[in-house]
């Protein structure tokens, strides 16, 4: 006989052997082994959820990287975006010996920009005028409170890829990439540069004596764009130069006098406030929808969503629930608009209305209870997916005397994460180390009509 049909035959037999040794049938997998009374049953149901667009108003805005410029969006409507910010005095910064000042300016760099790059922006700088360590962290701020809005220190017109840039090579997971860091320089009185240094010359070197005396001297800057509403940049620095020149006494190659300059450079950084006002027109997005609901961050509108849990309470007391699966599903019809440039948010929170107070200030991360966060947007089936859920209904069954129908909010977020375990046999895990109010425009329309918006729920009883 052919060996290759002598290796089909036997093939042929094992198989036959296998699946007629294994007699039991698949219906009764897992159950096999126990007893009829034991026996476990199965059984599933959703809910229908509904949903509203609510205002954000103002919501909790310190940022490291603040946003500025103005878009309007014909379905979305439009967003401005300004920022406030003190200036970090790192220790032993100052001058050097026989300084004297040259210029002023401070410059914004940034990599991300949304909108038109060929439209015009101007960018207008305003003293602060009063102290920020009590300023409200929120998007809602009058800049009128804080710095004197009558005349701007300096002004710059530019456009989003017509800035001056430099090129700098970054790290992509195991790849490298080019960037652009584009730059939006202001020229300031020079007069702030004499105050600082002779602020610094004075006796124990004054309020340069450290930070918090130096932010009660020189409070920081405003920064807001006077025209311009087709582009917004997210910032990425605002540094602080003053430049100046000395005399380096026999300091050349020859041992001559030589005369040199250099720059104090002071940054915005975390360790001092920065917090951006943001200013948003949402009127359109509120008008009572049955079919649809809308996301808009920053500082826009929020998606109200009505868990009717009062539905099932009768089934949690007599059954245990395992799995709740929810997804929230976005309209494409927005996206498929070439006029429109918001792009939905990445990530969605999902927050019970109580849980919501103080979440953001105090940087509390979701507990899979009152909390939930989404997985990333999935452009393939324009969705976010939220893990089981069951924790959340099993959470206020334990907690509510007689399970009541509750609101919770979705909220475009910011993620951070960090990464753990990794080795070289292993990329590690994603950690989530913080969750913040999403501040780059983004928005997205969330289909609300029957069947959309349910949560499916597995039960079991013994």
């Amino acid at each position: 006989m052919n060996k290759k049909y002598l290796y089909k035959a036997l093939t042929i037999i094992l198989v036959a052997i296998i699946v007629f040794a294994c007699n039991d049938t698949l219906d009764e997998l897992g159950f096999t082994q126990l007893p009829g009374q034991d026996r476990v049953t199965v059984s599933v149901d959703t809910i229908e959820l509904s949903a509203r667009t609510v205002l954000a108003e103002s919501i909790f805005a310190r940022t490291q990287f603040p946003v500025l410029g103005e878009y309007s969006d014909p379905v979305f409507g439009s967003i401005k975006s300004e920022y406030i910010g003190g200036f970090f005095l790192p220790r032993n910064a100052g001058f050097t010996e026989g300084a004297n000042i040259d210029s002023v300016r401070v410059v914004l760099f940034y990599t991300n920009m949304l909108g038109d790059s060929l439209a015009p922006m101007e960018l207008s700088v305003y003293r602060v005028n009063r102290s920020l360590a009590n300023l409200p962290s929120m998007t809602g701020i009058n800049p009128e409170d804080y710095a004197d809005m009558s005349a701007p220190l300096g002004r710059r017109a530019f456009t989003g890829r017509s800035a001056q840039f430099t090129t700098e090579v970054i790290q992509v997971g195991m790849n490298f990439q080019t960037i652009r860091i584009y730059e939006v320089p202001v020229t300031l009185p020079r007069s702030i540069g004499e105050d600082f240094l002779a602020e610094y010359l004075s006796p124990n070197r004054g309020s340069f004596a450290n930070n918090n005396l130096f932010n009660e001297f020189f409070p920081g800057l405003y920064f807001t764009t006077t025209f311009g509403s087709s582009a917004m940049i997210s910032v990425s620095v605002t540094a602080l130069f003053v430049h100046y020149s000395y005399l380096d006494v026999g300091g050349s190659s020859a041992g001559q006098d030589t005369i040199r300059t250099n720059a104090l450079r002071l940054n915005i950084t975390p360790e001092v406030t920065q917090v951006n006002r943001i200013r948003t027109n949402n009127e359109p997005l509120l008008l009572p929808n049955p079919e649809r609901a809308f996301v808009k961050s920053p500082a826009g509108v929020n998606t109200e969503l009505l868990f009717p849990l009062s539905e099932i309470k009768n089934r949690m007391d007599n059954e245990a629930l395992n799995l709740a699966n929810f997804s929230v599903f976005v309209m494409p019809d927005a996206m498929e608009d070439a006029t429109i440039r918001l792009n939905p948010p990445n990530r969605l929170l999902l927050i019970q209305q109580d849980s919501l107070a103080g979440f953001f200030e105090q940087r509390r991360l979701p507990d899979n209870r009152t909390s939930f966060l989404s997985e990333s947007f999935d452009n393939q089936t324009f969705s976010y997916r939220f893990n089981n859920i069951s924790a959340m209904i099993n959470h206020y069954s334990q907690e509510m005397a007689q399970l009541e129908d509750l609101y919770f909010y979705l909220i475009p977020v910011e993620v951070a994460t960090t990464t753990v375990g990794a080795s070289m046999w292993s990329p590690g895990q994603q950690v989530v180390t913080g969750v913040y109010n999403q501040m780059w425009p983004a928005a997205a329309i969330l289909d609300g009509r029957e069947g959309s918006l349910r949560v499916s729920m597995v039960f079991s009883r013994f």
